[in-house]
């Protein structure tokens, strides 16, 4: 899956530098990476912990559902926080969350598409 998440953290690189002019702002850049990976590293685990379809045709085990969303929860409250300034973080634009919608969406469904090939592939 490492091929597939270079992607999306090129397409991170892309909208961060191109649409947002972070090339001036590095402290926004750094902000939307450190999201982007969390939600990239969270969600894929749902992805590769079963051959069906995820959130679809197998929901995860409840403890493993929380926990996905806390520390989703955690990464989105981070840049608006008192520990913000602490760890180099600003608050990202709205935009950005709208981006990262479509961007998370199409890293579970190439991972899924990859992921159904492999199996279909090489077997279980």
């Amino acid at each position: 899956m490492g091929p597939i998440s270079s992607i999306f953290d090129y397409a991170t690189f892309f909208l961060m530098l191109y649409v947002f002019n972070c090339w001036n702002n590095p402290v926004l850049f750094h902000t939307a990476w450190f999201v982007e990976s969390i939600f990239t590293q969270t969600l894929i685990i749902h992805v590769i912990r079963t051959n069906k379809i995820p959130f679809i045709q197998s929901r995860a085990s409840w403890p493993l559902t929380a926990t996905t969303f806390l520390v989703v929860l955690f990464a989105i409250w981070l840049p608006y926080s008192p520990l913000a300034n602490l760890l180099g973080f600003v608050p990202l634009p709205p935009l950005y969350w709208l981006a990262l919608i479509g961007l998370m969406l199409g890293y579970v469904v190439l991972s899924q598409l990859v992921k159904t090939w492999f199996v279909r592939r090489f077997g279980e």
